[in-house]
């Protein structure tokens, strides 16, 4: 039984189409990466799970992956309309470094971040600030083809040059032209962006370059047309990011590779979805910014995250709540302990891998592929197959599943009292109290299952 064709949804197509590469057996593979002025939240890190199990995906498949991740160390802005100050240097002055620093500082934790979540790393990291060169002379051609014009600030990009610009977002350009949007202020239409900002001459900037335009820095846009050409080429096979990419980073990137060069830079764009908080898209910049390591000082571990991410297709919103990430604790904690049972490993079951195989192959459908998991765990096949059928099958998952063991199981006294008096609760019918002694018996590491043998204790994952 054989697994169906790759298929992914192109964002720039709007529809699901057969994957094929532009190299034959060979992917080229960019995702952005990080602006690092500060911690990674755990929505910024849905969106690279969801590009690791791509990832995952296309080397499953017999690819070669060439996997290229910027990372934004200049030239992003506070404001999308190329106003406001860079990210970098207010970060620098909230920490009391400076922006080298700073940069250095925040690309090691969120390294570290993606490490803990099992995250490959990618092919080639490549930093704005190491690539100015490159930015120049990108901006240069551009001029020399026409397509900049001059401000008291900086080199803009002309978007009305372009008739097809903001395919991919499916801008309303008409309606924009008519004022739709605010006045564009320095620039010439609303939809214009910039290519390099020039130095304010009362602010000293910690981060600026010399160029034939004067002396600043490059804007966000122009470091990944620039940088993926160098490293992918002019067109190379997908480029990723998540859904707040599409109406401004990611049409500006193709638009000024379109000007440049005449390809739309990437032959497949793939967009993850926000993670919500309170119906809300999860930001730095609201009160609720949790990191991984928030997580993990709840005894959650990454990995339950990542397999909690999994439990939703990454095209659709996905709602964070601590009672959801508990459930994939359980769920994750039952699986660890299945395949630790089940002993030594015997074959894989061909029919349950392709089962598997075909779910991801159908744009990365990992929450019925998890299904096919459970499956397996429920099904009457041995011990020794179904172990060495889900270790196949972790070569998607990433969840370690072959390197868990349980801990030796050590129950403070202060944690058996409560236990005991949970029991009591429940032989009384004082549900309430046992709940709230469930609740306390959490925070101390541990959970209570009621089976007819009595109460079960396990630690948490931590």
């Amino acid at each position: 039984m054989s697994a169906q064709p790759l298929q992914l949804f192109d964002t720039y197509e709007r529809r699901v189409r057969p994957f094929e590469s532009i190299q034959p057996g060979r992917v080229g593979l960019y995702t952005c990466g990080p602006t690092v002025y500060n911690y990674a939240h755990i929505g910024n890190l849905r969106t690279y799970l969801f590009e690791d199990c791509l990832r995952r995906v296309l080397q499953a498949n017999g690819y070669d992956v060439q996997h290229v991740m910027n990372i934004t160390d200049v030239g992003h802005l506070t404001s999308d309309a190329d106003s406001g100050d860079d990210k970098m240097e207010l970060g620098a002055k909230r920490m009391g470094m400076n922006a080298w620093d700073l940069a250095t500082f925040y690309t090691e934790a969120f390294q570290k971040d993606l490490s803990s979540l099992n995250i490959l790393p990618p092919s080639i990291w490549c930093k704005a600030t190491d690539h100015i060169p490159e930015q120049i002379a990108f901006v240069a051609d551009l001029e020399a083809k026409g397509f900049t014009y001059l401000t008291a600030d900086g080199v803009y990009f002309d978007s009305q040059k372009l008739s097809d610009y903001g395919h991919l977002a499916r801008l309303d350009i008409e309606g924009l032209r008519q004022g739709a949007r605010v006045d564009p202020g320095a620039r010439r239409f609303v939809t214009d962006f910039a290519l390099w900002k020039f130095s304010s001459p009362e602010d000293q900037r910690q981060m600026e370059w010399d160029s034939p335009w004067g002396r600043g820095f490059p804007g966000w846009h122009i470091e990944c047309s620039a940088m993926s050409a160098k490293y992918l080429g002019d067109l190379f096979d997908i480029h990723c990011g998540g859904e707040d990419h599409i109406p401004i980073h990611h049409t500006n990137e193709i638009a000024q590779t379109e000007a440049s060069r005449g390809t739309r830079l990437a032959n497949f764009w793939l967009h993850g979805y926000f993670l919500q908080l309170d119906q809300a898209k999860m930001s730095k910049s609201t009160g609720e910014f949790l990191r991984l390591e928030t997580l993990v000082e709840h005894r959650i571990s990454p990995l339950v995250y990542r397999y909690f991410c999994m439990t939703a297709h990454y095209r659709t919103q996905m709602a964070f709540s601590w009672e959801s990430l508990k459930a994939s604790q359980t769920a994750l904690n039952r699986l660890y302990q299945a395949a630790y049972d089940w002993g030594t490993p015997g074959a894989p079951l061909p029919e349950v891998v392709a089962a598997f195989e075909a779910q991801v192959n159908d744009d990365l459908n990992f929450p019925r592929a998890l299904a096919v998991v459970w499956e397996l765990v429920k099904s009457k096949a041995s011990d020794g197959d179904k172990k060495a059928t889900l270790l196949r099958l972790d070569d998607w998952l990433g969840l370690d599943i072959g390197q868990w063991a349980p801990a030796e199981l050590v129950v403070p006294e202060a944690v058996q009292a409560l236990v005991a008096a949970r029991q009591q609760a429940r032989t009384d019918r004082d549900f309430s109290a046992a709940d709230a002694l469930r609740g306390e018996i959490e925070a101390l590491g541990f959970s209570v299952e009621d089976t007819r043998e009595g109460p079960k204790i396990a630690a948490l994952s931590s």
